[in-house]
């Protein structure tokens, strides 16, 4: 982010990487509340405060290693008066995440980078933080829509970022609870195969679904990031999409 940002991470295990900054720079401009669900160490909100896309922020997590250096980088950034963070299990019952102080119909804009692998899929991952954040029990994506749809305002809108293999997955959580959904696949470079997708979908739309064409990291050779992304990383613009 050019040095827009400071944050503390664990010294091993999982990390905030190229996908947190991709989901905090798709939120829409002007949005009033953000929620951030399973936020981790706070990247992809942090990522739209800093970029101006939304006023204030709430950062929901579970693992106490996580919210304490969400904690230290809200703080340590500057956001303390724009973004709290709240200790909840999003899969709990609706009744449990109300007490926790995660409020239903409350927030404009709701996003999510869910753990990606299905339990005992993937490579094993050391430390419980690191395997919380990349796998995740059968059902459970349709557990943080279905938390996602209760938290946004009528009218909000939900953001996932997911790998491109889990399109159908993502595509059943999201039919019974948002419409107007738009789909933005992303590959490492043009002739490949999309590897992760952006899904935003808005609560009560009846809009027909969109499919955007796919966007490229990088050019057909080199390792440099192409000038959209290259100016999304370093902190210079959103993701217009």
């Amino acid at each position: 982010m050019g040095g827009r940002l400071t944050l503390s991470q664990p010294p091993k295990g999982f990390r905030a990487g190229l996908d947190s900054v991709l989901l905090g720079a798709a939120v829409p401009a002007s949005s009033i509340r953000l929620l951030d669900l399973g936020a981790g160490i706070g990247a992809a909100a942090l990522v739209a405060l800093a970029l101006g896309r939304a006023e204030g922020a709430v950062l929901a997590e579970r693992d106490a290693e996580a919210l304490a250096l969400a904690r230290d980088n809200v703080a340590g950034n500057g956001w303390a008066g724009r973004a709290r963070v709240i200790e909840v299990d999003i899969e709990a019952r609706a009744e449990d995440r109300r007490q926790a102080g995660l409020e239903d119909n409350a927030h404009d804009v709701v996003i999510a980078n869910p753990p990606f692998f299905a339990a005992g899929q993937g490579t094993p991952a050391q430390g419980r933080y690191r395997a919380n954040a990349r796998h995740m029990q059968a059902g459970s994506l349709d557990l943080w829509l279905r938390c996602a749809a209760a938290s946004a305002a009528a009218g909000g809108q939900a953001i996932v970022i997911y790998p491109a293999e889990g399109l159908g997955e993502v595509m059943a959580a999201f039919a019974p609870r948002f419409g107007g959904l738009t789909i933005l696949p992303l590959a490492p470079r043009p002739g490949q195969a999309a590897t992760r997708i952006i899904v935003r979908g808005t609560k009560g739309s009846r809009a027909p679904l969109t499919l955007r064409a796919t966007r490229f990291l990088h050019g057909a050779s080199g390792n440099d990031f192409a000038g959209e992304f290259d100016a999304i990383f370093r902190g210079r613009a959103a993701l217009d999409w």
